[in-house]
């Protein structure tokens, strides 16, 4: 089963969670468009915690708060509602879609952005031109809940609508804001590509894929914690004792993993074992 809270975000459960319709399962990009700059006079991105703070303590943030708010600065992710819940980003009318519903999940993503915002002096025209860091683990947390990687209308460029409510219905993949029936916004404007998949036969170096939280349990025995082991050890997050019996899951892989979730900017919950998708996947430990 995917997980309902997507590891390794922080998570502010605002409680007003709702099923949703079933159907293709679809992912709905926004950005938060806070404020109205341009490249004449470009203005400071509002801060993550503020916006975190309205979607998860605001009572008119709660509204039409999001399922994740995501800032593609630092990686920071908040979710506020699980994913098998309805959020409510989305203008829904009386008798039509029911736009927040229409799926067996409707993850909305708002990223924290607006054109022409600015972030340590530097200015950013679209989404697309920001460092996108935490862009992997987000996708491959929504795809696990079987969201296709693609844009059944096409990928968002520019900040145009275009609404088919055929397709809304019968297609599973992203969408943007602009293109989702009843809803009259124009975000995101742009939005990163999907990372690529490695091909059989390709060069690219292999990574052992996340084998699942409830894998991580004391005593495993399994060649993939030795190599898990060398690469704690080697992005200097070695809490080891000793390198004997590196092949079994112990305390030494505990407090080494929890270094290298806080050396991830991880805290609290999110910093502790076992292990989760996101930060497994930024540890890269390579396939035999």
């Amino acid at each position: 089963m995917s997980d309902l809270w997507m590891p390794g975000a922080e998570i502010l459960d605002i409680g007003d969670h709702a099923p949703t319709d079933g159907g293709p399962a679809k992912a709905v990009a926004h950005v938060t468009w806070d404020k109205n700059a341009t490249k004449a006079k470009p203005a400071d991105l509002v801060p993550y915690g503020t916006l975190k703070t309205y979607f998860g303590s605001n009572a008119s943030g709660r509204a039409v708060a999001p399922h994740v708010l995501w800032d593609p600065f630092t990686g920071r992710v908040a979710q506020f509602v699980p994913a098998n819940s309805r959020s409510k980003s989305l203008a829904d009318r009386a008798g039509g879609t029911r736009t927040n519903r229409a799926g067996s999940v409707v993850i909305q993503v708002e990223a924290l952005f607006f054109p022409w915002c600015r972030v340590n002096g530097k200015t950013y025209e679209s989404l697309v031109d920001t460092p996108r860091k935490g862009w992997d683990e987000l996708h491959a947390w929504v795809a696990s809940w079987g969201v296709a990687s693609s844009w059944p209308m096409g990928k968002p460029n520019g900040f145009v609508g275009k609404r088919d409510e055929r397709i809304w219905r019968m297609r599973s993949g992203w969408y943007a804001h602009a293109q989702v029936p009843e809803n009259d916004h124009t975000d995101p404007g742009s939005w990163p590509d999907f990372p690529a998949a490695s091909k059989p036969g390709s060069q690219t170096k292999q990574y052992e894929p996340f084998p699942g939280t409830a894998w991580f349990s004391m005593g495993r025995k399994s060649p993939i914690v030795a190599r898990m082991h060398d690469r704690l050890v080697a992005v200097d997050c070695n809490r080891y004792q000793s390198s004997a019996n590196k092949d079994v899951i112990g305390s030494g892989d505990v407090a080494s993993y929890e270094a290298w979730q806080r050396h991830l900017g991880y805290t609290g919950s999110a910093a502790k074992w076992p292990p989760g998708p996101a930060s497994w996947s930024k540890l890269q430990v390579p396939k035999s």
